[in-house]
């Protein structure tokens, strides 16, 4: 047994949380627990659970030199990430049995718990992945968006038939390429803010529109990934679905371009400031159901290009609860509103029954903060492969401990950090 002592939760109760280590499970919670075995005294710090990023790209097999299961998961747990979802464009695709189950062995060297989603193509397998444990379809291109994943509506509604009687979410990236403005692609490619010119509001806005209509048809779950746009995150709640929100979308926008240049290209891309303000306050009021990273790495090499020929996509597992919690040490959000967010809501939307909270029974992830102990974001400090970030010069609220099902993954102590063993294990296992 272990006992955390006098943590402060989310809600502001200050508590002792006694940990069953063999069993990974959270065996008590309350402010008069008698202490038997180890002990972590957390006076003054917080203890949360810890996040459950539901979008990130490890992209093992196929691109080791971007990221891998060891070093995509060391960077989680090192930002407080316990659980995470993996998306399905690795080369292979996650289209059909083999590329599962390729992909789960590698996800045996994962610091972290995980999900592995199944993707969509015209030549997908569903009985083999759903004979697997397939987290969730997703990330589904309703349109094409990266010109190798993207499919036709047809094909979309097939996917989430399937998927609605296999009781599975479909993750939906959601971009109508017919409403992307060609004339943009006429600007030189030091224009970076030419990106976002060409990938248009209005290409998220009726996208989302039709996945939700599409889903309402059909009675399924719908989860829109990565909603850039405030139009988009109130046509995915107004429709029934769940969405998600980066931290590249809520903390950066077009005016960033010219310290980005290229580095700061994603899919969907940058927004307004103005759009972005008004994400942020769908965020804090509750109107987002989750954040979740994107977690796209390249390296320094592959992003030094011009803005049309610069692959998508920018790391993020590492520092997404780090800049929240930022948000909460500055009272912009609270500690409940970044709970739910990064655990209580992707668990519910995911149907993580035993994740998200700190409650007696459910799975010891748990993530230890000192509020008070806010420090720079540097690229060179992290863990990921890439190693840059687009947040450099931040600030953030790192965690000084990660548990995952009762074992540490991950510590910072005085005299430097420390990694636990790989114990990853499939959510759906």
């Amino acid at each position: 047994m272990l006992t955390i002592r006098n943590a402060t939760l989310a809600d502001g109760r200050t508590v002792d949380v006694r940990v069953d280590t063999s069993a990974g499970r959270i065996a008590a919670v309350g402010s008069t627990l008698t202490h038997s075995g180890d002990s972590i005294d957390a006076t003054g710090k917080r203890l949360l659970p810890g996040m459950i990023d539901v979008h990130v790209h490890f992209r093992e097999p196929g691109f080791p030199h971007k990221e891998t299961w060891e070093s995509g998961s060391r960077s989680a747990a090192a930002g407080g990430v316990t659980t995470v979802v993996d998306q399905p464009n690795t080369d292979p695709p996650t289209v059909d049995g083999a590329a599962f189950d390729r992909k789960a062995d590698l996800a045996a060297d994962s610091y972290v718990d995980y999900g592995i989603n199944g993707g969509v193509t015209p030549d997908w397998n569903p009985d083999e992945l759903f004979d697997r444990p397939t987290l969730a379809l997703g990330e589904v291109f309703l349109a094409d968006s990266t010109g190798e994943m993207g499919i036709e509506e047809d094909l979309f509604r097939e996917a989430v038939e399937r998927a609605t009687d296999e009781y599975r979410v479909v993750t939906v990236h959601a971009e109508d390429a017919d409403l992307f403005d060609q004339s943009a692609t006429d600007r030189a490619g030091d224009d970076y803010d030419a990106w976002s010119a060409y990938r248009t509001a209005e290409a998220e806005i009726a996208a989302v529109e039709r996945a939700v209509e599409i889903g309402a048809d059909l009675d399924a779950s719908i989860h829109v990934a990565h909603t850039s746009t405030p139009e988009g995150v109130d046509a995915a709640t107004e429709g029934g679905a769940t969405c998600e929100v980066t931290p590249h979308h809520l903390f950066l926008s077009r005016e960033d371009y010219e310290e980005l240049g290229t580095f700061g290209r994603m899919n969907p891309p940058l927004r307004s400031e103005a759009r972005r303000e008004a994400l942020f306050e769908r965020v804090a009021d509750g109107r987002v159901d989750v954040v979740a990273t994107d977690h796209a790495p390249h390296t320094r090499e592959e992003k030094d290009a011009d803005i049309w020929d610069a692959p998508s996509g920018v790391p993020g597992v590492e520092t997404a609860l780090p800049l929240l919690l930022e948000q909460a040490r500055k009272d912009n959000l609270s500690y409940e509103r970044v709970r739910d967010l990064t655990a209580a809501n992707p668990a519910d939307a995911f149907g993580l029954t035993r994740k998200g909270r700190i409650e007696q029974g459910l799975m010891a992830d748990l993530v230890v903060v000192d509020p008070d102990e806010s420090r720079e974001i540097r690229g060179e400090r992290l863990h990921s492969n890439c190693e840059w970030t687009p947040f450099e010069g931040m600030a953030g609220v790192f965690p000084e401990l990660t548990m995952v099902r009762g074992q540490v993954v991950y510590e910072r102590e005085a005299d430097g950090e420390r990694f636990g063993d790989p114990v990853g294990e499939n959510v759906r296992g």
